[in-house]
């Protein structure tokens, strides 16, 4: 039995004393610890390499007391195993320099055997949970399929991605082949992270706020659906949209366990879309953990006050930023466990 399960009550709506707490990439880049690592060993030799992706996800454990952990891994590593070549440049990010633009590139992905072309994950998360000792849960995580396709057909990062807009309007056909392909090695690799020891996972769909309403429902939710359908009665499925309010109606109805809400949209509006009913998690803007400790304290107990402490968790509205001091991200997790209702 999990030691600290507030997260895992949350997600379950049940009421709590405060609401649970973690943050989107809280192992990583912010961390000094994680620095020293990072200077020894490559982006994705860390992903690959159990010691390492276990030793990095416990770090922010140790150093500040989450309520969960997330695995270290990154939402590439699907298309790695798809048999896409997939870089990780430093200063510049991911690059795939063969990106998917055709039918006969969309032919040569392949579903893979997740047991065997991501066993290291699998690795990676026993490894974590001998380290976690049952404190605290561990989420797995995947980026959604409309997300991966971005990066596959743009062959890096884009503001726009106007490539992967491209690829979908013009050839639709192969498109939808490419999503379904990643959607079912998706289903497979987060049934294996659930047979492997998490206790809940969340899908990333970054880019889904680049489609507008009618064709975020064609090529991204659409799937999203298949994977929530494939994993709801095996585990609690959080989904996170980044600028994908208009989506939170359809999402509150999926099965999805909570629903992520970036900074855009207030507590109020996430409440009131999502008809009341549904755990929700964020939506503190990243940029101001720098602020100074004292201002992020108010925030986050504001924060709090408006959500609901029940039915929520205190999150990020996206991932924490690597230029952010390690009090002031303190100070977050820290107002989140003093709070008093």
């Amino acid at each position: 039995m999990i030691k600290n399960d507030l997260f895992l009550r949350a997600l379950k709506g049940e009421t709590v004393e405060r609401p649970p707490v973690w943050m989107m990439r809280q192992a990583g880049r912010y961390l000094p610890e994680f620095m020293e690592i990072k200077k020894e060993y490559d982006f994705f030799t860390r992903c690959q390499t159990p010691e390492l992706a276990s030793e990095i996800t416990v770090q922010p454990i140790r150093r500040y007391g989450m309520d969960a952990a997330i695995l270290f891994s990154d939402i590439l590593v699907i298309p790695q195993a798809m048999n896409i070549e997939v870089q990780m440049k430093p200063d510049f990010g991911p690059y795939l320099p063969n990106p998917i633009r055709t039918q006969k590139d969309v032919d040569a992905v392949i579903v893979p055997n997740v047991d065997v072309a991501l066993d290291y994950v699998m690795k990676a998360i026993k490894a974590t949970k001998e380290k976690l000792n049952d404190e605290v849960p561990l989420i797995g995580f995947a980026g959604s399929p409309w997300t991966i396709l971005c990066y596959c057909v743009q062959g890096q990062g884009s503001k726009n991605f106007d490539k992967a807009k491209e690829f979908c309007f013009m050839q639709p056909l192969a498109a939808h082949q490419l999503l379904q392909k990643i959607t079912d090695t998706t289903i497979a690799y987060l049934k294996a992270k659930v047979k492997a020891g998490v206790n809940a996972v969340q899908i990333f769909d970054s880019w889904g706020g680049m489609l507008s309403p009618t064709d975020y429902t064609e090529f991204s939710w659409n799937y999203i659906q298949q994977i929530i359908d494939a994993l709801k009665e095996e585990t609690p499925v959080i989904v996170f949209g980044k600028g994908c309010w208009f989506a939170l109606g359809d999402m509150a109805k999926s099965g999805a366990a909570a629903l992520g809400v970036d900074w855009t949209c207030s507590a109020r509006n996430a409440r009131y879309l999502t008809g009341g009913n549904i755990t929700l998690q964020g939506n503190f803007d990243p940029a101001r953990l720098l602020s100074p400790p004292a201002d992020i304290k108010r925030m986050v107990t504001q924060m709090i006050n408006e959500f609901g402490k029940d039915k929520y968790i205190v999150n990020l509205g996206h991932g924490i930023l690597p230029n952010v001091p390690v009090e002031n991200a303190k100070a977050f997790i820290d107002a989140v466990k003093e709070y008093k209702s």
